[in-house]
Parts: C-alpha cells; structure tokens; sequence
C-alpha cells in the first residue's frame, strides 16, 4: 500500500494476518522509547480508538486485553501509524506510571545481549506483587 486510499474503510485497508490479527508496536509519545509490542484485532483497535486507550488482543487469554485493567498502568494514544506496507501498527502512547512491563520496568524489552547472555540492564520500578497482588 503506498498510500491509505480515502476511498476504503481505514480498518479494511490493513493487511490483518490469517487469525485477523496485526502485529503493534507501543512508543513512548515523548522519549520515543520503544514499550511493548502485542498484537491487535479489528475489535481491539476499535476500541482503542473509540476510547482512546490501548486495547489488545491477548492471545494467551483469548480475549481483549484493555492495557492496565489490572495494574492500573493504562495507555493513552496520542497517535496511530502503519507502516508501508499497512501490516504492522505502531501507537504513540503516554504510559501512565511510567511502566509498560508486567515486570514492573519501564519497557518490556529490557534484556540486552551481552556476550553470549541476555541481561537485565533496566530495573525495576515497582515489584510485581505490589502490582498485581500475586
């Protein structure tokens, strides 16, 4: 797709995969920082964009995911974008509580390749169990 055609419901012109999902990637509004990524349906990016926070598909549950409802951690869009080829979305999101991450970080790509291992080089911001109540 070069360009999203006026002409097409925005939902119809992705590409969703053969389980009607599209792959997103979440980004800090203002640092840029890359948070998350998950995946959508037509249903969840509706939402999100009726209500204006992030709402996913979550494949180990099977069902919407509407970021935060347990920790409190909610997303706000400020922005949606697709990539060139319209099969990968990435929303510019404001974190609330500055964690993404059901680890308690910030982000959840916060292992680094060191050598030959992968370390945790972010810390924890708030333990999970404080989160969650697990």
């Amino acid at each position: 797709m070069s360009d999203l055609d006026p002409g097409l419901q925005w939902l119809d012109a992705l590409k969703w995969d053969e389980r009607g999902m599209i792959p997103t990637i979440a980004q800090d509004a203002s640092s840029g920082r890359v948070l998350m990524f998950a995946f959508m349906n037509r249903q969840s990016l509706q939402e999100t964009m009726n209500t204006g926070s992030a709402v996913y598909w979550s494949r180990s549950r099977q069902r919407l995911w509407r970021k935060g409802e347990e920790s409190g951690h909610t997303q706000r869009v400020r922005s949606l974008r697709t990539d060139c080829d319209g099969d990968v979305l990435l929303l510019s999101i404001d974190q609330a509580g500055g964690i993404a991450c059901h680890t308690g970080r910030t982000s959840c790509f916060f292992y680094q390749l060191q050598g030959d291992s992968w370390v945790a080089v972010d810390p924890v911001i708030k333990n999970p169990e404080d989160i969650y109540g697990k």
